[in-house]
């Protein structure tokens, strides 16, 4: 799959803001009910639901409906994607002799 920096931007954009990064750290512990993620937080149903379409339009975060309930989930397939890309930048600079082999 050849994914382009555009692409990688819309990932990293998504995480660009502090309250859909932790929401994404939280999610790593498993799926989340959308009730159990806006109990974290000091903000209204709409904006939670901003925050989630964010998320799930970048692909970062899958949605599912359950019942009257959305349940959140990383997808696993962009995080690889995102872990692909540092890893990539890793070893480019370690070919470099800029980051010692250790990091």
């Amino acid at each position: 799959m050849n994914i382009s920096y555009t692409d990688y931007a819309l990932l990293l954009k998504a995480l660009g803001d502090e309250t859909r990064l932790k929401i994404f750290h939280m999610l790593s512990s498993g799926e989340l009910c959308a009730c159990k993620l806006l109990e974290e937080f000091h903000i209204t149903q709409p904006t939670l639901s901003y925050h989630m379409k964010t998320l799930c339009d970048s692909g970062l975060v899958n949605g599912r409906k359950d019942g009257i309930w959305m349940k959140y989930s990383i997808n696993k397939d962009s995080l690889k994607l995102l872990k692909d890309l540092f890893n990539d930048i890793d070893n480019h600079m370690k070919r470099s002799n800029q980051l010692p082999n250790n990091i």
